[in-house]
This record gives structure tokens, sequence and C-alpha cells, in this order.
């Protein structure tokens, strides 16, 4: 039985930008995993009748209702009333529940509070969904004229939603629905090549497919392809996806660094290790950001030496011996300063690769000869050093966050022998 579902997200500090919204996005996940499609998403404030007014347009385009957010003890934790009302039912007492509830507050050493009663009224006939990490329960109910559809009410507290919702919800989805599909999707990540040129040489793959398809997102210096299948099984979902990916990988081959969550930190870590080389890092421009990406990595003092910030001339020379005539002539910010600075941490760590970052970060310090996102990386080899230009043009902390990238893939790159 193929049933569509929306994700409705209850909470006005969401809608005011203060909290970033994570748990739309875990739901869609889990749901797609358990082969039920997401077809809207709906955020609304805490306002009872912005809420029923959101909840009877879900009941009357979609299958399944799952909310996230609204119940907790406080008078703008709407959720349980309006659903209530909306679904024609009373709101009684559960006695059992309120005595969990004051269980788990004097587990505590706490008081309860009298409007904490509030969280153990639910509507009638509703599946009580327990809550090991709070006081606010779920709520699992029927709806509709033959009770077809289904509505959920959960926690809005991310960690109590996600166990609620993997444990509880899920199962309970799938044993009602009576459907073993699954939807399953890998994403094939690129790096230093635009999003118009992997829709070129992939184009005829999107318009030829529709089971799996193919959807291209774009980040800053990436692009990630992401491959999805619907089937009944895990293994013939990632069966077909593997038949798609095998053709994206024929087209973008020299681009793609890696898949689903794996970073281009850990990537670059790996192909030291197999090749049983060590690094060293020179920055100036990003300030320790490159480093701190290594370091992000378990097992990165394997194969990372040290890492030098040297923000200004005079460190530059004293540090890492960049010849001072290099600064005059060419100035900080140049190709022949970052190669300068890749040979002189590879011979400070004495470590078989210098990686080196010079640039203007912005929103100071650009000319019209040297702009705001001017940046020089290069990398330095026992016989060989090589630099590269880019020209970024974003906000401070972009400039930064893409130099940190690329940097890390000219390493990438060269340590498979591919072009920088």
């Amino acid at each position: 039985m193929a049933m569509a579902a929306e994700i409705m997200i209850i909470g006005t500090e969401i809608l005011l930008g203060q909290i970033v919204d994570t748990n739309a996005a875990f739901i869609a996940e889990k749901l797609a995993a358990a082969g039920i499609d997401v077809y809207y998403k709906t955020v609304v404030g805490d306002n009872e009748k912005r809420i029923e007014t959101a909840l009877r347009q879900a009941l009357e385009r979609s299958d399944i209702v799952i909310a996230a957010g609204g119940l907790g003890p406080t008078e703008d934790d709407l959720t349980r009333a309006v659903f209530a009302r909306v679904l024609g039912r009373r709101l009684v007492l559960n006695q059992e529940l309120l005595e969990k509830i004051r269980q788990r507050f004097a587990s505590r050493g706490l008081v309860m509070s009298p409007n904490n009663e509030k969280q153990a009224l639910v509507p009638q006939n509703a599946i009580i969904l327990e809550n090991p990490r709070g006081t606010a329960p779920g709520l699992f109910m029927k709806a509709g004229a033959r009770g077809e559809k289904v509505v959920v009410a959960m926690p809005g507290v991310p960690l109590e939603m996600k166990l609620m919702l993997t444990e509880q919800v899920i199962p309970r989805l799938k044993e009602y629905l009576g459907q073993a599909s699954v939807i399953s999707s890998r994403v094939i990540k690129t790096c230093g090549i635009g999003e118009s040129k992997v829709d070129e040489l992939i184009g005829d793959l999107f318009r030829a497919s529709r089971n799996p398809s193919l959807a291209l997102l774009a980040y800053p210096s990436e692009v990630h392809i992401r491959i999805t299948a619907k089937a009944e099984s895990e293994e013939a979902a990632g069966s077909m996806i593997e038949d798609l990916e095998g053709k994206v990988r024929e087209r973008v081959a020299e681009w793609i660094y890696g898949r689903d969550q794996e970073s281009m930190e850990e990537v670059v870590g790996k192909l030291l290790q197999k090749a049983g080389q060590t690094i060293s890092v020179a920055e100036s421009c990003t300030g320790g950001l490159i480093c701190n990406r290594i370091t992000d990595v378990p097992g990165s003092s394997r194969y990372f030496e040290r890492g030098i910030v040297c923000y200004s001339n005079r460190s530059k020379v004293e540090v890492l011996g960049v010849p001072s005539l290099l600064l005059e002539r060419y100035g900080a910010v140049s190709a022949e300063v970052a190669e300068a600075m890749a040979r002189g941490v590879r011979e400070l760590g004495r470590s078989d690769l210098g990686l080196a970052v010079t640039g203007i970060a912005g929103p100071e310090g650009g000319t019209p000869e040297k702009p705001m996102g001017l940046v020089y990386i290069a990398l330095a080899w026992k016989g060989g050093v090589r630099s590269k230009e880019y020209r970024f043009f974003e906000e401070r902390l972009a400039n930064k966050a893409r130099s940190s990238l690329m940097a890390l893939e000219m390493v990438r790159r060269h340590l498979l022998g591919l072009p920088l």
C-alpha cells in the first residue's frame, strides 16, 4: 500500500530563525529508508489557529502526517489539544502516564510542577509512544472516516524525537502499511568542477533514468550527485544504484573524491596512509582551518607532522624561511610566496609533502590587482613544487572554507597522480 507522508514542524523559534530545523531532515531520511514517500513539509508557529489549519490541510493531501514539536508543559505547547480537536476526540488524563512523569521527576530529585500534568492529557484512543529521554510522550493516532490515515505527534527535542521515531514510529508505520519497499540513496561527492559542467557530463543520464533517479546538490566548490532507488529490498535498491553509479563514475571520474558520509579530509588521510607519506601545512589566510580539518580525523597523527600559521610577513620569513626579496617583489599573496611557504614547511617538518595557502580572505585588503578572494595554494614534494591560483570572491568565512577544501583537493590529486 503506497502512501504519501507530510512532515509538520511546530515551533515559532524555527520560523524566527532562532533554531535551525534538523528534525525534518532526520524524519525525511528515516521515512525514505522505510519506503515512505514524503511529498510536503510544513513549518508552523505556536499558534492554535494556524496549527489547526496546517493539520487540516495536511490531512486533505497526505495519508500520513508526522509532527514534531509543541508537546511540552507550557502555555504555547498546543499540539495535543489542537490535534484532538481536529480528529474529533476528547483529551483524557492518563493516570498511568501521569505517574510515570512524576516518577521521572522524583528519580532526578525534583518536584513536578502542576503544569507538567498537561503532558498526561492524551486524545482518546491514541497509542502513547514512550519517551525514555523526556517527559513529553508521543502520540500515534488513526484518522480519516475509515481510519485510513495516520497522525503522529512527537516532541521537538531532537534527542527525544530521534529515538522515538526510529524505535517506535517507523516500526508501527511499517506494520500498518504492510509494505516491504525501501528507498535507498547514495551520494557521490565531487570537487573542483561546476554544477553546469557536471550537468553537461551526465545530463542524458538524468533524462533517461526515473528509478533510480539522479539529483545534483551544489555546495561551495563541491557538487554532490545523489542517486535514489526504490525497490522491494535494500539489496535490489543497492543493485540499481550500483549500476547507475558506475555510469556516473565513467563520466566524472577524476573529480569524484568520495561518497555518502566521507569527507575530503578522511579521503586524503587514507591516501596518505596508503602511500606511507606525511604532510606538514603552512597557513596564512585560512588561519589553521586546514590543520583543523586534517586533525578532525581519528588517527591523523600517523601522517600529519605539523601545522604552522604564518599570518604576518615576518613569520613567513622567520619561521618558514621565505626570502624577503620574494615578499618585496611579488607580495605575500603570490604564487612565488606560496611555493616558498610549501617548501619551507616541508623542510621544517621533514615531511614528504608541504602544503601552503596564502590569500586575501576579505573583506579588507583587496586591490584591483589583487582582489578579495584571491588565493594561492601550493604543494611541495621531493624534487617538485606546484602552485595554483583561485579567485573565490565571497565573504570571509566562505573564502576560508573554499581555500581549505581546495588545498586538500590538491593533495588528493597529487597522491592519485591526477593533474593539479
